[in-house]
């Protein structure tokens, strides 16, 4: 009996107490971190984890499309843990780069080529080097990638679109890539007259599954990467089988395409699968939209010294460069987004 009323006391002077401990909670005790100098505390004391305690924003939307957003100081950036796996990303996180900052040893008279209609180009077979080079800390290194395969014939570019109308960002960019059945739209003019090279493009569901599949409508996030499959009909040896890879960086992206299949001109084989690459990077800078690529392509000498390979390459890396610019073009007329955050 003793100790039931003990505790019956204890109980008693508690429910007492408590109503006069709320009170004393007011706002300016629940956020001491605002008007101390947290950093100092937080170096000098250990605070235990509290998981109610991080910094979570859930935001007001039907629960089927539930989305929850983390902020992190540190990087600047929001993430977000959606059903479709995608990450919102700023136009700018950082102040975008000049031509010269990532290409600087280019001569004067080869930034003035380069911001040209043609845009600087160099082709070079397996003995030679490539001349335009971008700077070791900038972050891009598709030479490399592309010699990997050990391509016979190489042939690099580097041209800036100047921006039109608004800035463009790093979506704008990837939009631009997803458009593959404006590819065959494309048109070279060869002794006065529009000549096609693609007749056909289009994807594909996948390298088992070739049936052919509409591009998507224009995409509002960035996914982390994308795989493609692309199938091309070139008008003089068909059919080509494309695997594209998309992925981001801190500046830009990089496309890079390789044959999945073999290449054959009528009932001969002509080239092996994966020894055709074309590495395309982007990115928004100062002056416009640069884009610079390197294309490596291995043909047997039997082959190689039939055809006329710098025309024949060049001819089609103008194809592709007339698609990229015929879609930033396009995605200049699109209304501007609004940023997440700013």
């Amino acid at each position: 009996m003793k100790y039931i009323r003990v505790a019956a006391f204890s109980l008693l002077l508690f429910s007492f107490l408590l109503p006069l401990f709320a009170e004393t909670l007011t706002t300016e005790e629940l956020l001491p971190l605002e008007e101390t100098n947290a950093d100092e505390e937080l170096l000098n004391e250990e605070l235990p984890i509290n998981e109610e305690e991080l910094l979570i924003v859930e935001e007001s939307i039907p629960e089927q499309e539930s989305l929850l957003v983390i902020y992190d100081e540190d990087l600047e950036s929001f993430f977000f843990d959606a059903p479709d796996l995608v990450v919102e990303r700023a136009p700018f996180i950082f102040e975008p780069r000049s031509l010269a900052q990532i290409f600087p040893n280019l001569t004067r008279s080869q930034r003035r080529v380069a911001t040209g209609n043609r845009g600087l180009r160099h082709y070079f077979t397996s003995g030679g080097s490539p001349i335009i080079i971008p700077a070791s800390d900038s972050g891009i290194d598709i030479f490399n990638s592309v010699m990997k395969k050990n391509p016979s014939h190489i042939v690099e570019t580097l041209i800036i679109f100047p921006y039109n109308g608004r800035e463009l960002d790093m979506l704008d960019l990837y939009n631009v890539l997803g458009r593959v059945s404006s590819i065959k739209d494309q048109m070279l003019i060869v002794r006065d007259r529009p000549f096609q090279v693609f007749t056909d493009s289009t994807r594909i569901e996948s390298a088992q599954v070739r049936r052919p599949i509409p591009d998507p409508p224009f995409a509002d996030t960035l996914p982390y990467s994308e795989t493609l499959f692309i199938r091309l009909t070139e008008i003089t040896i068909g059919e080509l089988f494309i695997r594209g890879n998309i992925s981001f960086s801190l500046y830009g992206l990089t496309y890079s395409m390789t044959n999945f299949r073999d290449v054959y001109f009528f009932i001969f084989r002509v080239m092996r699968e994966e020894r055709f690459s074309m590495y395309i990077y982007l990115e928004p800078v100062k002056e416009g939209v640069l884009v610079y690529s390197m294309s490596g392509i291995y043909l047997p000498d039997f082959i190689a010294n039939r055809i006329n390979m710098d025309v024949s390459i060049n001819n089609r890396i103008t194809v592709i460069t007339s698609w990229i610019a015929e879609g930033l073009m396009l995605q200049e007329t699109v209304r501007p987004r609004i940023p997440f955050a700013q």
